[in-house]
């Protein structure tokens, strides 16, 4: 039965069998090849039919809302008038928002690679940084299980609670960093490490980013480093491989997908960084994109902040697909 030759009636009745039970398929749609191949699908189909419903109005189509105002002059009224590109013009001109993107794309780049970095390390070392035990190829340090729950600790705290023990540790009247190093008596190195230069309260923000999400990318990687068999290690150490070429040349390729998809998710988070900042950092030292947006609606300019929401949006798109593509690496099965 093939689909030209059949009447407008003939495929209608093969659509709608498609979307009825089985029991009330004509037997002539029945043992059609097309028909039996979405028969499989039909169950799976079906059953991803209610979420996909969900998502797209609760996700998808508010995104889709917010690229619509940020074509429109709308301050949260009833009304928003459509004004073109005149908010995107006003983004290309605005000073302000070009320091915020700069301090954003600073934190998107530096921050991944530091985080991974530490992550990668803290689970290689928890995985193979152990002494060689009998029969073992590998083995991870004593206690590392304990190792796992004191990194990922952090996760488990609200990222505000975070933003006000570092704001704590950073302050430069009582703080635990200055106390410090006045205790061990460097106190020409005592800092306003929040409040005053723009680059230290770049790098206090780094620090918390890193130290709130490293704990997440050692149990994520010790997970991928504890799937590799065995089998692969004995023999990289037959062929005399020490301990940097092993992870160079064996642990880091088969974990590369896992790092690829930590490094898109963190990328992403560092890109936000809306509350460490917000809560931590002083408005005069340090102020990323998502908070200039966060002041733009203070102020009831709501159409051009759906505007910077969107510029953010192309953004973590953008470097999705760069990092997708950059770290696109043959697939290696084990």
């Amino acid at each position: 039965m093939r689909w030209r030759r059949l009447s407008l009636g003939e495929q209608l009745q093969f659509v709608v069998s498609v979307l009825v039970p089985p029991r009330f398929t004509p037997e002539r749609v029945r043992y059609d090849r097309r028909y039996r191949t979405i028969d499989k699908y039909r169950f799976v189909a079906w059953f991803l039919l209610l979420p996909l419903i969900f998502y797209a109005i609760f996700v998808i189509s508010p995104f889709l809302q917010a690229i619509w105002y940020s074509f429109t002059d709308w301050t949260g009224g009833a009304t928003a008038n459509f004004v073109g590109l005149d908010n995107y013009t006003k983004l290309w001109s605005d000073e302000k928002f070009w320091d915020s993107l700069v301090t954003s794309l600073t934190l998107l780049v530096i921050a991944p690679v530091v985080t991974l970095a530490l992550g990668i390390f803290f689970a290689y070392m928890i995985t193979a940084g152990g002494r060689h035990r009998r029969n073992q190829a590998i083995s991870g340090v004593v206690g590392s299980s304990f190792y796992k729950v004191v990194y990922f600790f952090p996760q488990v705290l609200s990222i505000a609670i975070i933003a006000v023990i570092w704001q704590r540790v950073f302050s430069s009247r009582s703080g635990l960093l200055n106390g410090v190093l006045g205790g061990v008596g460097l106190e020409g190195a005592e800092q306003s490490w929040l409040g005053g230069d723009y680059k230290l309260a770049l790098v206090a923000t780094l620090v918390v980013l890193s130290w709130s999400f490293v704990g997440f990318y050692v149990v994520l990687f010790s997970a991928a480093m504890g799937a590799i068999p065995n089998d692969i290690y004995e023999a990289a150490l037959l062929d005399g491989a020490g301990r940097a070429t092993t992870f160079f040349k064996v642990t880091l390729p088969l974990i590369w997908d896992t790092v690829r998809t930590g490094w898109i998710y963190m990328g992403i988070q560092a890109l936000d960084a809306f509350a460490v900042t917000l809560i931590m950092v002083p408005k005069h030292a340090l102020k990323v994109t998502p908070v200039y947006l966060y002041n733009k609606f203070q102020e009831g300019q709501l159409g051009y902040a759906t505007a910077i929401g969107v510029v953010l949006l192309v953004l973590s798109m953008v470097f999705s697909l760069l990092v997708m593509r950059v770290g696109r690496r043959e697939r290696i099965e084990y």
